[in-house]
């Protein structure tokens, strides 16, 4: 990583001098089949011709190139001597003219890092498969250009690739003598062209829209994965899907969608969701199902498919000047593939499923010490790369929603729509939008904008109810505070668009709302005028519908009612939302995690929405690993497993909800009886009624037993000999090193931390093994090892790794005071340290202060 960053104010100084008018690149890509060079290092050649302008001629500026070496580099015809302009991201221009010519010859390298040009080899069948991943600024290591998002110009590319193979990028291709050439673009970013280039299979349709002027727009549609995943691709659901996000977003954003075919690529260990690349979006392959999945899951890929829509107007037609404004992409393509998924599919529980699991996400970000408002300052790439986070997202998407309730939806379209039209292929700001809105609206967006985009942290809000002698409230207040952890900077109250709702016992025993008021929430305390006089309720539900983005508090009258009854209010969204509050007050150690796993074993199982009861899957999960006092955890684990099972015999045969509970069961199964039962449903002596173990199925009832001895190595090498594909091989891996024995896990750290052998999946796959709850005692000699070697792991690998090793292998399950301690002491003695990678520690040991709290408030509820 060192010599790659690139800070804003150089992309500032660029973007001032420099315009460009257009690139040329031709890869010759035939070297990716074949043995490969002796020394490991595989390469493809990269000639890249860009014309630009230059606003002080003599001026001297820089292009961008990562690459193991540069055979010719010409400027406006004249040859250059690469030794002395190259230094290895970075190539020299001096006495720049009014109009030049930049001309890079290259071997680039192939990446087993999932950034730049991934190569990927198919153990199923050696087919190699290939694919490019840039953001934020990794196109320099496929091809000579200026890495920042606001030079934007057209593309032509041009690949010449195995025979046999197909390739694609964001124009249409078409095969000449061999190469691979594509359509101009419109001018875009760097980061988001592509090319896409294997023996990939491939399906295609079409999508056809008549506007009311009469004009018809025909978009060719394709979708394409690896061969070996061809049998398992349900390609119909993806282009319905696609074609009911095209029609929505016509519908509402009056701009054609600009960028002529809309190819979909599900790709080998890709380590995003998914990228907005025009005309050739990718996506993990893992959003193609092996086995049977829930509706959660086919929910999930349908709203990535929309968000990835989404950026073709947010992101793509319209882009923010630099990464400050992230936002201005992310937040909108969140919020958009949610709304858009709850509007115009069969996914119409989608904000439900927001609020439980996307809000999560975001709440979590807002507490850390690196919490940062949504518009951050993004000072380099570095900064960049670790914004895409939960701020970003979750909370920029939440805000978003804020915002409609806010204008109304009427006037927050009608922005997107100016928005579009007036900044078209061009580069914004935070004004640029906050202009057109306040346009729209007629409100203050200044001071909205102050209040939500440039301050961080989140609020919570509390229900204050008073009731009069005749059992009908008196006066409903809603107060306002930050949240307990918020940091000391960022004490922001914020005005809130609510709903206030109120519930009470139905004639049918089901707690439903009988009354509901909106109301402007603005500073400590703010009454609800509307609800005066109303029959008093038994739970009191502050922004009920999910409006803005707060935590949820309760009175102590409610919280009693969802201790008792949580499982009866009727309505989805509003159980959600209670759940959700009561995760938050779990983590924020204002309740005992063993009463909020007793509240998932009580009434988990009456919950209908799939992605919730997942979702309290995943905290009940946590619950127990992080929050629960050490002295508890084993009656916990019992109880858990118990209550799993229970619920896995009762639900209805090969429901999902019986797959949902089967896999719960198999992450909480720890005992010799549990145990036993998933050895004998694998083995097939056992059977639940309706549950089928298929393959995927099989390899998470494997985990735990490799995690406990019962799976040993020639188990695991068995089980891969009967999935012996891609996906077999990363679950394989991530089972041996689950294994429960000191010579595994130095085996495992070894090949992650002092070894670059591993493509990316297979580091993820390794670390998701390396630590389990069941094991702590085997990771506690690596708390020493992971503080010494970090700062040398960010130094030499790249940042995808480093982060993923830095993330991933903190030792948080060494849950004790000499573990923050031992983090404490890291972060004093290395001030000096890359600030993401004192991030990542510093979020890392927020975490983990976190947990202890948490065990601490449950070990005083033991008494």
């Amino acid at each position: 990583m060192p010599g790659e960053n690139l800070s804003r104010d150089e992309a500032r100084e660029r973007a001032a001098l420099l315009s460009v008018d257009g690139y040329d690149v031709s890869l010759d890509l035939r070297s990716a089949v074949g043995d490969g060079p002796g020394d490991g290092v595989r390469t493809f050649r990269s000639v890249t011709t860009i014309r630009f302008r230059c606003a002080e001629p003599g001026a001297t500026s820089f292009a961008d190139l990562i690459a193991p070496s540069v055979t010719a580099v010409s400027l406006n015809g004249k040859d250059l001597d690469p030794g002395a302009v190259f230094d290895g991201s970075r190539i020299l221009l001096e006495d720049l003219g009014d109009d030049n010519e930049l001309v890079v010859d290259a071997q680039c390298a192939y990446s087993r890092t999932g950034e730049g040009l991934h190569r990927f080899v198919d153990p199923e069948d050696g087919e190699v498969y290939l694919y490019t991943q840039y953001e934020p600024a990794d196109s320099r290591r496929v091809f000579a250009n200026f890495e920042q998002p606001d030079l934007k110009a057209p593309f032509r590319f041009e690949v010449r690739a195995p025979e046999g193979w197909v390739a694609w990028s964001n124009g249409v291709g078409e095969l000449h003598d061999g190469v691979w050439q594509f359509a101009e673009t419109r001018p875009i970013s760097t980061y988001i062209t592509a090319i896409v280039a294997g023996p990939y299979h491939y399906v295609t349709d079409s999508y056809s829209r008549t506007f009311d002027d009469g004009t018809t727009l025909e978009i060719p549609l394709g979708a394409l994965c690896r061969k070996g995943l061809a049998r398992h691709f349900d390609a119909d659901d993806v282009f319905l899907v696609t074609k009911q996000g095209l029609d929505f977003f016509h519908d509402h954003f009056d701009y054609p969608y600009p960028f002529g075919k809309y190819d979909q690529a599900f790709v080998p260990e890709y380590n995003l969701g998914a990228m907005e690349n025009p005309g050739c979006v990718t996506f993990r392959e893992e959003f193609i199902f092996r086995g049977k999945v829930t509706q959660a899951s086919y929910e999930r890929r349908a709203n990535v498919i929309l968000h990835e829509m989404a950026h073709m107007w947010f992101g793509d037609l319209v882009t923010m000047e630099w990464w400050d404004d992230l936002w201005l992409k992310e937040s909108f393509a969140d919020f958009m593939g949610t709304f858009s998924a709850a509007e115009a599919t069969r996914f119409s529980n989608a904000w439900t499923t927001f609020a439980n699991n996307r809000k999560a996400w975001a709440y979590r970000a807002d507490q850390l010490p690196s919490t940062h408002p949504i518009t951050a300052d993004i000072r380099d790439l570095e900064d960049a790369k670790l914004n895409f986070d939960g701020i970003t997202y979750a909370k920029g998407a939440s805000v978003l929603k804020q915002l409609v309730a806010y204008v109304g939806r009427d006037a927050f379209l009608e922005g997107a729509r100016r928005y579009f039209k007036r900044n078209a292929y061009g580069n914004t700001r935070l004004g640029d939008l906050l202009s057109v809105l306040e346009e729209t609206s007629g409100r203050d967006m200044a001071s909205w904008s102050r209040a939500w985009l440039q301050t961080a942290g989140v609020n919570s809000l509390t229900p204050q109810v008073l009731l009069g002698s005749e059992g009908r409230i008196d006066e409903l207040a809603v107060l306002q505070e930050a949240a307990v952890t918020a940091p000391a900077d960022h004490p922001e109250l914020r005005p809130h668009r609510v709903a206030v709702g109120l519930y009470r016992r139905s004639s049918e025993g089901a707690l439903e709302r009988y009354a509901r008021a909106e109301v402007d929430v603005d500073g400590p305390r703010t009454v609800v005028a509307e609800l005066a006089g109303a029959e008093a309720p038994e739970l009191v539900l502050v922004n009920d519908d999910d409006l803005t983005y707060c935590k949820i508090r309760f009175d102590e009258g409610s919280l009693a009612t969802l201790r008792e009854r949580l499982g009866e209010i009727s309505d989805p969204l509003a159980r959600a939302l209670c759940w959700s509050s009561l995760w938050n007050l779990t983590r924020d150690a204002l309740m005992p995690a063993r009463d909020f796993v007793d509240l998932v074993l009580r009434f988990a199982g009456r919950e209908s929405d799939i992605g919730v009861l997942q979702m309290l899957h995943t905290w009940a999960n946590s619950a127990l690993t992080h929050y629960a006092a050490p002295e508890w955890r084993d009656v916990g684990g019992q109880l858990l497993a118990e209550g799993a099972l229970r619920e896995l015999r009762q639900a209805e045969p090969g429901s999902q909800h019986q797959l949902t509970w089967a896999r719960f069961f198999a992450a909480v199964a720890s005992g010799e009886t549990e145990l036993g039962l998933l050895r004998d449903l694998l083995e097939g002596t056992a059977k639940i009624d309706g549950l089928e173990v298929d393959q995927e199925l099989r390899w998470a009832f494997l985990e735990p037993l490799a995690s406990h001895g019962v799976a040993d190595e020639a188990a695991l090498s068995a089980e891969l000999a009967r999935d012996d594909t891609a996906s077999g091989k990363r679950h394989q891996v991530r089972c041996l090193a689950a294994r429960p024995s000191a010579a595994v896990k130095a085996q495992a750290w070894a090949a992650v931390v002092e070894s670059d052998a591993l493509s990316n999946a297979l580091v993820e796959a390794t670390i998701a093994g390396f630590a389990q709850p069941s094991q702590r005692g085997l990771g506690a000699p690596y708390v020493a090892k992971y503080f010494s070697v970090i700062e040398r792991v960010w130094e030499e690998r790249s940042i995808q790794i480093a982060m993923d090793v830095v993330k991933g292998l903190f030792p948080s399950l060494q849950d004790s005071q000499a573990t923050l301690s031992a983090t404490d002491a890291w972060l004093s003695e290395h001030e000096g340290a890359a600030s993401a990678l004192r991030r990542l520690v510093l979020e890392a040991r927020d975490d983990l202060a976190r947990a202890l709290r948490g065990q601490a408030c449950d070990l005083a509820a033991a008494g």
